[in-house]
């Protein structure tokens, strides 16, 4: 792989950079391949992970010996995990070490597509916290809404919003994540393209663009509040650079966050302010190019606007019977009904959803439980994949052969007594809905969702 010059004359005064073993990872094209288990699913199933290794610094993080075929696992479709750079994964360490996890948090993952950051979060915070997750890119936030959906936790709220609509909110979030669009240097291993798309030119714009998103974001955050910075750059000027300017400008406080020895993560300090910064090298871990830095924010902001919830439709006692019949806990949520549409919430963020929706366009929320006809629910493939889901709702175990059938959205046929709206499951794990008639059974699976590969 033929390097950028300039990029690596730029490098030579960051810390932890060593240019012979540098070029050397980049021409080695071995990959890292890594999966994030999910806390939320993975208690009721045994996903297989052979020849396996722990990320040393993710509670549900492991390196594949071999990268397997992805698309054709059912655990993949079933939210069992995640694909995600191990790298990334150290997001878990910043936010255990720098908030107090056992608080019910107000959390905006900013550029979240396609997910990976957004269901770390899910998987760590506490199930009264609310989660918004946010992709300004209007193509992006299908793929974003799907992984959620997956992830199968009800206590969040896609959102498809520039930066600047937050202000809207101030004073708002607890923890504000901006994992900045950047240059991408540190994807060059994964990503021969990104070679040829970096300049220095373009270094300096993401600059630019990532000083304007971070400006625009920061007054919804609340005093005391947490800021985490992430790029895949390697660029002093989009990483320790940036650091200086929220210190200086923006008047944040800096997070040490502390690393084990082994992990052989690199901590910097901004040259201006000394702020606190952690890179990953490739050459001295198993991980991708990576920076993040934590910042409190000290300044005293503007209270919160609170906004009267919006009178909703009342369901019938029939309704109510019905939503009972397929959430696990039901007085732990918050349903709304809209033509005939259900969604559900968890209680202690039902609260959220006037202010958010007062401020912001929402893409999703909740759980979307079903569209209620004739006394009958049909059911959404949200709540099939939910963590909240009633154990008791009718369902077939399948082999995988028939789950991979299903998965394609092929006709698919089971030895089943039962008739009527039935769940799919793969290894205890939820796949989604099937309808058994008496001559057919009619696939439900999510037609845009469906395995194309054979």
């Amino acid at each position: 792989m033929q390097l950028p010059q300039s990029l690596i004359h730029s490098l030579q005064h960051c810390k932890g950079f060593d240019q012979k073993a540098f070029e050397e990872i980049h021409n080695n094209h071995q990959q890292v391949v890594s999966i994030r288990l999910n806390p939320l699913k993975y208690p009721n199933t045994q996903y297989p992970i052979p020849n396996s290794q722990k990320v040393p610094w993710s509670s549900q993080g492991y390196y594949l010996s071999e990268r397997p075929s992805f698309t054709l696992d059912p655990f993949l479709h079933a939210g069992a995990y995640y694909v995600q750079e191990a790298s990334s994964m150290f997001l878990e360490e910043v936010i255990k070490q720098s908030t107090d996890l056992s608080q019910p948090l107000k959390v905006l993952d900013l550029c979240a597509a396609p997910g990976g950051k957004s269901t770390l979060l899910q998987s760590i915070l506490s199930p009264e916290s609310l989660l918004v997750s946010n992709e300004v890119i209007k193509t992006r936030v299908s793929i974003l809404t799907e992984n959620i959906i997956k992830w199968g936790a009800s206590n969040v709220v896609i959102t498809n919003n520039d930066p600047a609509h937050f202000k809207r909110l101030p004073g708002y979030f607890d923890i504000i994540v901006v994992d900045a669009p950047c240059s991408g240097s540190g994807l060059f291993r994964k990503d021969a393209n990104a070679v040829q798309e970096w300049s220095e030119q373009n270094v300096q714009l993401c600059s630019q663009r990532q000083q304007r998103i971070l400006s625009d974001i920061l007054p919804s955050l609340k005093e005391n509040g947490i800021l985490i910075y992430s790029t895949c750059s390697y660029s002093a000027s989009e990483n320790e650079e940036i650091a200086d300017w929220l210190v200086r400008d923006e008047e944040l406080s800096p997070v040490k966050i502390n690393c084990k020895a082994e992990w052989n993560i690199v901590e910097t300090v901004s040259p201006q302010h000394q702020a606190f910064g952690y890179r990953f090298y490739p050459y001295q871990l198993k991980g991708e190019g990576f920076f993040i830095a934590a910042f409190k924010k000290i300044a005293a902001v503007q209270s919160p606007v609170f906004v009267k919830p919006k009178k909703t439709e009342k369901f019938t006692s029939a309704e109510q019977t019905i939503i009972e019949k397929y959430l696990n806990n039901p007085a732990f949520f918050y349903c709304i009904k809209n033509n005939n549409e259900i969604i559900a919430l968890p209680q202690p963020v039902s609260d959220a959803l006037a202010i958010l929706q007062s401020a912001l366009y929402i893409k999703k929320a909740g759980v979307f439980l079903g569209t209620v006809i004739k006394n009958e629910l049909v059911p959404a493939h949200d709540l099939a994949l939910s963590i909240q889901i009633n154990p008791a709702v009718p369902f077939v175990a399948v082999t995988k052969a028939i789950a991979l059938q299903y998965l394609r959205r092929e006709e698919i046929h089971l030895e089943s007594v039962q008739k009527g709206w039935i769940l799919l499951k793969y290894e205890n794990l939820p796949l989604g809905w099937v309808k058994i008639l008496t001559n057919r059974i009619n696939n439900y699976y999510p037609t845009l969702w469906r395995i194309l590969k054979k």
